[in-house]
């Protein structure tokens, strides 16, 4: 399964958001702090366990917006 990413500088740190899973979005100072967060919040969002390996690739950085893919197999 493939999922996009994307983290997104502000003024006050950084979002993290999976937008195709509603709800799934998460904020954070620094950016790899973001990606932790919304890892973990995606595990529990796909019922994944938590010690799932996910891999995770950056695909494009768009101003302040950067773009990744998380791939992962679901059970």
């Amino acid at each position: 399964m493939v999922l996009t990413l994307h983290v997104i500088k502000t003024d006050d740190g950084y979002d993290a958001i999976v937008p195709s899973l509603k709800g799934c979005d998460t904020w954070a100072a620094n950016e790899d702090e973001a990606i932790e967060k919304i890892l973990d919040l995606l595990k529990y969002y796909t019922k994944l366990p938590e010690d799932k390996k996910l891999v995770i690739d950056k695909a494009a950085q768009k101003g302040n917006k950067a773009i990744y893919k998380i791939l992962f197999e679901k059970p």
